[in-house]
């Protein structure tokens, strides 16, 4: 069973930035394409970022592109996002999931079969 583990949320003002991590065990991390959704209260949960078992592709929700980073270290069995320039519309709990169909990024939810249980990110306006 594989367990995902998201740290790193917190409070920070617009503008600031966080770095979110999901650390992995109990399955084949390196083989796993890997991604962070968000969800705000009464929205649906939205990709935000994903990136495939070797890093050779990363996809981005568009309001996020040259804003987040999406990588990850199979040594580690972590992946990463790296928050910049947060807006207040960026509050969200974050989710980071994987999808053992690892050689591309799909951007659905009901890819992805493993996911961790959210750590909220908030930036003040």
């Amino acid at each position: 069973q594989v367990q995902l583990v998201e740290s790193g949320g917190g409070l920070v003002q617009a503008g600031g930035s966080l770095r979110l991590s999901c650390a992995a065990s109990g399955g084949t991390f390196s083989s796993y394409a890997m991604a962070w959704f968000r969800q705000a209260p009464e929205r649906q949960r939205q990709f935000v970022a994903g990136i495939n078992w070797s890093g050779g592709i990363r996809s981005y929700l568009d309001s996020v592109k040259g804003r987040f980073t999406i990588s990850r270290d199979n040594a580690k069995n972590t992946v990463y996002l790296q928050m910049n320039s947060l807006k207040p519309e960026d509050t969200a709990v974050y989710y980071c999931a994987a999808d053992p169909k690892g050689s591309s990024v799909a951007a659905t939810r009901n890819e992805y079969f493993y996911w961790g249980q959210g750590t909220q990110v908030t930036a003040s306006s």
